[in-house]
């Protein structure tokens, strides 16, 4: 047999004993004489044509020379009996995993290249899992309900929607990974508390300014921040959440927000590591901050609204907040406060003192996932 051969993965399973059945039909010889020859009982011989023991260094060696061939093309035959028949079983045991894809967002993942674009029929679903499987970093769909669909007890969600686990597992996923990546230190509240100080002020610069210095001085606290685009069906545009005792992990998306509602949505995110449990997942949804019907109450999100608000325009403000209607007002009230004239609209929006449709809607700037 050439190495060619040896190289070959077919969909069935060639046991060294079929190359040592060819080898006694050769010479004529019956398993009883090979077995005196080899130094073996005829069980032995028997369990070793079968595959129910292996070929060893020892029986490697005896085989070269009673049939021929060196020990190492022996050995080579062994593993690669053993290759085929992981291969076999693996292809068998993930087209038994298809229904899995069911729960996930594939063609989402696709789209943002976390997994490799291909048709979704049944030829290429058992490879979809398997890929599937490397990118949630789990040997089985089992093991994936364990690392991730039983841990929905810990999302503490903004809006009644956001049921899909298959899709939030996604979305969270790819912020882990993009948090592995990620060299910081141990996470430090003091740092934290002044760094999202610092950040406040780079709310009146554009993107390309301002994200390089977003990310450096959460970074440097300890605090991971991960922009991944969104995954529709998930209803989470982010995320505040423990990736260990000592690393916390802030995600957003920039699908559809404009600046108002990132910086907003960054504070809220902020409010939640530095005031709540390490084991909670806070999942939130800023894409409908007016619409409250659809939206759940919980102490520890108005919290975090509440801080977030009073952190971006402070209460001793409130009073002035009427009288802003127009553009030259927005501005120079935004001035004085020291943040961007477009979450003072966003501000007005959500009280509504003025309308979602306003006039001051152009003094908001829209983000991509480019910078």
């Amino acid at each position: 047999m050439t190495e060619q051969e040896l190289s070959f993965t077919p969909d069935w399973v060639s046991p060294p004993g079929d190359t040592i059945i060819d080898a006694l039909e050769e010479r004529d010889w019956t398993q009883s004489q090979f077995a005196e020859r080899l130094g073996y009982t005829e069980k032995h011989v028997s369990l070793l044509i079968n595959a129910k023991v292996p070929i060893t260094e020892e029986s490697a060696q005896k085989l070269s020379r009673v049939i021929g061939s060196t020990p190492e093309f022996w050995l080579r035959r062994e593993a690669q009996y053993r290759a085929q028949l992981i291969y076999v079983e693996e292809k068998e045991r993930l087209q038994s995993w298809i229904s899995w894809l069911d729960w996930l967002p594939v063609k989402d993942l696709m789209r943002q290249g976390a997994i490799v674009s291909r048709r979704l029929d049944n030829k290429n679903k058992p490879e979809i899992v398997k890929e599937l499987l490397q990118f949630f970093g789990v040997a089985s769909p089992d093991n994936w309900e364990t690392c991730y669909a039983n841990k929905q007890v810990a999302f503490r969600r903004t809006r009644k929607d956001q049921s899909d686990v298959g899709a939030i597992s996604a979305w969270l996923r790819l912020g882990e990974l993009e948090a592995e990546k990620a060299d910081v230190p141990k996470y430090n509240k003091a740092k934290f508390e002044k760094a999202v100080q610092e950040i406040r002020k780079l709310t009146v610069l554009s993107q390309s300014e301002f994200m390089p210095k977003l990310h450096q001085l959460c970074n440097e606290s300890g605090v991971v921040l991960a922009i991944v685009p969104a995954i529709p069906c998930a209803h989470t545009s982010g995320v505040a959440r423990w990736l260990s005792p000592h690393r916390a992990l802030i995600q957003l998306s920039l699908y559809g927000k404009q600046n108002d509602r990132f910086w907003f949505t960054f504070f809220h995110e902020s409010a939640h590591i530095l005031l709540h449990d390490k084991k909670d997942i806070f999942l939130d949804d800023s894409s409908k901050l007016s619409s409250q019907g659809d939206r759940l109450e919980s102490q520890q999100e108005d919290e975090a609204n509440s801080w977030a608000r009073e952190f971006l325009i402070p209460s001793e403000y409130d009073a002035e907040l009427p009288l802003l209607r127009s553009r030259e007002s927005v501005i120079d009230f935004a001035q004085r406060v020291g943040i961007h004239e477009a979450i003072v609209v966003g501000r007005l929006q959500f009280d509504r003192l003025i309308e979602h449709n306003s006039k001051l809607n152009v003094l908001k700037l829209s983000l991509t996932t480019k910078d």
